[in-house]
């Protein structure tokens, strides 16, 4: 014979309180936000630049030569 398996219990926890920000600290973290992201798409950028550069370089320091 097969035992009973226990209900699942369906109903979540009782959320916790947390950390309320204030305004100011929102705006905060907002600002911060978009200052990593503006940071992030320069370095992406960078290393974009960076790449096409060198490989340009290398098709036109070779593009004399025969394969």
């Amino acid at each position: 014979m097969t035992e009973a398996v226990p209900p699942v219990e369906t109903v979540p926890p009782p959320l916790e309180e947390g950390v309320r920000l204030t305004p100011a600290e929102l705006k905060r973290r907002r600002a911060r936000s978009i200052a990593i992201a503006i940071a992030l798409a320069a370095f992406v950028a960078l290393f974009y630049v960076v790449t096409i550069v060198k490989i340009g370089g290398n098709i036109l320091a070779g593009s004399g030569k025969l394969m």
